[in-house]
């Protein structure tokens, strides 16, 4: 964590640029689904915005205040340019950090502060706002301490040494080891309260793995305000500070669930379990607009979302170690691929895990993705020694180092596991560098390998009962052509085969293709992402489709003894024995059970031959390829 927080000198210094004082304004109005919904967006309340920071040579940083309930002001910190979070992910408009001041008759509370990037644009922005009541900090709330949102407290703490910060045991803990100072805390639990005077008692729930070991929820009883941090978020920037266009928010919304989310959903569930008698009108989440006017729907998609996934039969553990070198994003990543392929995952962690729970969670999986704890964690050594007793015979397993610099050997604890009877999936996965998005992808690719194996019967088995032998062979008159799309985003590669692919608009020139949800390319093609899609030749195709039909490991190179070049617009793989290219720009997608239909608009092309015509892929069933 601690090299997460050290990123600000490696990015570069703050430097102003010029810009006018800031002045109240009102955001744009956005056409409602409601006349009562347009009727609360006119009456919004003003906001502040600061003048612009920029970081680095060219991302621009800036902070917005205003009030969102009684006695309730939201500092959100916005970062217009940033386009990936945490290396494995894209962004396509930036993303926010959202703080919280609550101003109780006794007490001022701070939940959350920001990312440290913002440490002097932020620190305005607190100061400027309690000037103007008079007050100080007395309490701050750390709903977890993932370093965007608790990476100030060291700072906050400098300015208002009485405070008392207020978190799960373990955030606790956590804040101890990053801070390296001695402040007050108070450690707390499901169900206690913390009464700020004038009405705002804050009500606390744990809700780890959310997608922090250590994250907890908690509502202001006075205003119906709950603050839940990373979950219910999006990365999304805007002025607009609340879910007032909600068409224009909602792909981004469901991207952040998959993400971020999805890999945990049976915490999920448990957290929405925890609130439901809550009652709550506003959602101050950690990350893009506050969610006022779609709350029950917006909430309500990740108990939908959630549930489907709990429903399949098969769910895999995956152990990881906290707060230790990037078993939490690398253990994420695992996860994510694993839930690519409609399979439920167990977050655990090794450190503060109680052993009965690492049985029950690896008694009942399939699967176990074991990233290496700390050599010298006593804590580790417990959960391990609970890991090996409850292992079934036969249990696939992935094992992956932490690159935390104390890490477990990863051929000690793969022959510990063999000999109890484990099956390793593949050679354990090693780290000599930093993590690079390649190596995102490789974990990614893993995962889904890992969740495929564990449900290849069982899916062969439901597509053939998903329809009818006659009408399967009927649907499977529907010819189409032969395709490969290839993309690239810093150094990682994929590649496909693809069929399903149509022509569907003229203005913009658009197309649409059907991608599985558990393709490795997928990760590649999210909204905003480019890509190439080659045309094979009916004569001399087989050569390139036997290629890329072959099953790659993990991390695989696609294109190793394939001839391609960069294509001009795009910098992705063009295939030299192609009969024809278009470069297209990913717009949107459309979510149907196995599959994402991605539509985009075609930006560049260019035919190699054009007397060829383009290979038909003809099927004897349609319940597969």
């Amino acid at each position: 964590m601690q090299q997460l927080l050290n990123r600000r000198g490696a990015n570069g210094a703050f430097k102003r640029v010029s810009a006018q004082p800031a002045v109240p304004r009102r955001v744009g109005r956005v056409q409602l689904a409601t006349r009562a919904q347009a009727a609360a967006v006119a009456s919004e309340p003003t906001y502040s915005m600061s003048k612009v920071a920029m970081w680095g040579d060219n991302k621009r940083l800036q902070t917005q205040t205003l009030p969102i309930a009684e006695d309730t002001v939201t500092i959100r910190s916005l970062d217009w340019d940033r386009d990936r979070f945490d290396i494995e992910f894209g962004l396509e408009n930036g993303t926010t950090y959202n703080s919280f001041l609550i101003y109780g008759a006794d007490k001022t509370a701070l939940v959350e502060t920001s990312h440290e990037k913002f440490h002097g644009l932020y620190l305005d922005a607190l100061k400027e706002e309690l000037a103007k009541s008079g007050r100080s900090v007395d309490a701050i709330i750390c709903s977890h301490t993932e370093p965007d949102h608790s990476g100030l407290v060291p700072a906050v703490l400098d300015l208002f040494p009485e405070a008392t910060v207020y978190g799960s045991k373990v955030c606790i803990a956590f804040l101890q080891g990053l801070t390296h100072r001695p402040f007050k805390s108070q450690a707390v639990k499901g169900g206690d309260t913390l009464d700020l005077g004038g009405g705002h008692v804050l009500e606390f729930v744990m809700a780890p793995n959310l997608h922090w070991p250590d994250t907890m929820f908690s509502i202001d009883h006075g205003t119906g305000v709950i603050y839940t941090c990373d979950a219910f978020g999006m990365h999304y920037c805007s002025e607009q500070p609340f879910d007032a266009d909600i068409k224009a928010i909602m792909p981004h919304y469901r991207f952040y669930y998959d993400c971020l989310m999805k890999p945990n959903a049976k915490s999920v569930t448990t957290a929405l379990r925890k609130i439901k008698d809550w009652n709550y009108s506003l959602v101050a989440n950690g990350h893009g607009p506050l969610l006022r006017y779609n709350v029950s729907e917006l909430v309500g998609d990740y108990g939908r979302w959630s549930a489907a996934l709990a429903k399949g039969p098969v769910s895999v553990a995956v152990l990881y170690a906290s707060d230790y070198g990037f078993s939490d994003r690398l253990s994420q990543t695992l996860a994510k691929g694993i839930t690519k392929a409609g399979v439920q995952t167990d977050m655990l962690d090794l450190l503060s895990a109680d052993p009965q729970e690492v049985v029950a969670v690896v008694g009942r999986s399939k699967g176990l993705v074991l990233m290496t704890p700390p050599r010298d964690s006593a804590d580790a050594r417990t959960s391990l020694a609970a890991l090996s007793s409850a292992l079934k015979p036969g249990t696939k397993v992935v094992i992956a180092e932490s690159f935390g610099g104390r890490d477990e050997p990863v051929d000690t604890l793969a022959s510990s596991l063999v000999d109890v009877g484990a099956e390793l999936l593949a050679p354990p996965l090693r780290l000599k560098d930093m993590p690079a998005q390649a190596t995102y992808q490789l974990f990614e690719e893993e995962g889904t390998d890992l969740a495929q194996a564990l449900t290849a019967k069982e899916s062969i088995a439901r597509k053939k009962a998903a329809m009818g032998p006659e009408v399967a062979k009927a649907l499977a008159r529907l010819s189409s052509g032969l395709y490969v799309v290839t993309a690239q985003h810093n150094n990682a590669r994929s590649a496909m085969v693809a069929s399903w692919v149509s022509q569907a608009s003229f203005e913009p020139l658009g197309l649409t293709i059907a991608v599985a949800k558990d393709r490795a390319i997928e990760s590649l093609m999210q909204v905003g992402d480019s890509f190439v899609l080659n045309c094979l030749g009916e004569d001399g195709y087989a050569p390139l489709l036997k290629h890329f039909l072959q099953r790659f490991g993990p991390g695989a190179d696609r294109f190793a003894g394939v001839e391609w070049f960069p294509a001009p617009r795009t910098n992705c793989p063009v295939l030299q024995q192609g009969i024809a290219y278009m470069e297209c720009k990913v717009v949107s997608r459309l979510e149907t059970p196995d599959h994402w239909v991605t539509y985009c608009e075609v930006i560049e092309g260019n035919v190699s031959d054009p007397n060829a015509r383009t290979a038909v892929h003809r099927r004897k069933v349609a319940n597969y390829y």
